[in-house]
C-alpha cells in the first residue's frame, strides 16, 4: 500500500488540471496565527472580532480594525512564505497548477511567486478611499497606519478601507474560485477545516479527486480520496522528493 505522500505525488504527476484551496494553517509555520486557533484573535481575547471585521462596525468606528492592522503588519513584515507556499509557486512555474484560490489575507502566495491566484477574502496589499475610490497599496498604507490613528484619502480625506472582505460584504470573485475547481481533475484542500461559507461549498463543484492536508477535522473526513492529519510543511516536503525530477529543488 503507497504512502499518503507517494500517492498525493502521484495524483499531482497524473492530474491536468490541479486547483489548491488554502486556509489559515498554511501560514501557521510562517508565524501567523490562525484567527480561530489557540493564539488567534477569535481566542486571545485581544481584540473584538466584530468591531475589527464587520463591515458597519468599521464604518461607524476604523480604530479597533487600524489598532489590529498595525499589529498585523508587524507580523507579515517578520515572515517568510512557507515550504507548502513555495512549492505551489514551484508547481504552478512548471505547469502542474491551475491556480490558488485562498481564504487568507495575507500575500504570501504572491510573495511565494504563485500567479494565478484568488483571493476570496481580498489581501492587506491592497486598500482604496471609500469616498473617492483612489487605491493605495500595501507600502503607502504602511506610512499612513503607522502615522495616522486612521488614514484617510490625501484627495478627498475619506476614510480609507483596506481590499479585505468584512463580515457583511461578498467574497471576491466567487464565480470564477467555483469554475476553477470544477474544470479540475485534482482539489488540494490545505490547512482549512472548511467552516466558512461559501467556500466551504466549493466541494461541491468538484469533479475528481480530492485531497485534504491539514491539522485537525474535517466534515469532508468521509469523501475525499485521501486525508492527511499531519504538519502541512513536512506533509508537502515528503511529496516533493517524489516529483523531485518535475520540480527540482525546491
Amino acid at each position: 500500500m503507497q504512502e499518503a505522500n507517494e500517492l498525493c505525488a502521484n495524483f499531482i504527476r497524473e492530474s491536468k488540471e490541479t486547483v489548491v484551496l488554502t486556509g489559515a494553517g498554511i501560514s501557521t509555520n510562517a508565524g501567523i496565527p490562525d484567527f480561530r486557533g489557540p493564539s488567534g484573535i477569535y481566542t486571545i481575547g485581544k481584540y473584538d472580532p466584530d468591531k475589527v471585521f464587520e463591515f458597519i462596525s468599521f464604518i461607524e468606528d476604523p480604530k479597533p480594525f487600524y489598532d489590529f492592522a498595525r499589529e498585523f503588519i508587524k507580523m507579515l513584515d517578520s515572515c517568510e512564505p512557507t515550504y507548502t507556499h513555495k512549492f505551489f509557486a514551484r508547481l504552478e512555474e512548471v505547469g502542474k497548477l491551475n491556480g490558488v484560490i485562498t481564504q487568507n489575507i495575507d500575500a504570501l502566495h504572491e510573495r511565494a511567486g504563485n500567479k494565478n491566484i484568488i483571493n476570496l477574502h481580498g489581501s492587506i496589499h491592497k486598500s482604496y478611499c471609500l469616498k473617492c475610490g483612489k487605491e493605495y497599496r500595501l507600502k503607502e498604507m504602511k506610512r499612513k497606519i503607522f502615522e495616522e490613528k486612521i488614514p484617510h484619502c490625501d484627495s478627498c480625506k475619506g476614510l480609507i478601507k483596506p481590499d479585505i472582505v468584512f463580515f457583511g460584504e461578498n467574497v471576491k470573485d466567487f464565480s470564477k474560485a467555483e469554475e476553477l475547481v470544477y474544470l479540475s481533475d485534482l482539489f488540494l484542500i490545505v490547512g482549512t477545516s472548511l467552516e466558512v461559507y461559501p467556500a466551504n461549498s466549493l466541494v461541491d463543484f468538484s469533479r475528481g479527486r480530492i485531497v485534504f492536508v491539514g491539522k485537525g477535522t474535517s466534515r469532508l473526513n468521509r469523501y475525499v480520496d485521501l486525508l492527511v492529519n499531519e504538519d502541512i510543511d513536512s506533509f508537502f516536503r515528503r511529496v516533493s522528493f517524489y516529483l523531485k525530477a518535475l520540480l527540482g529543488e525546491i
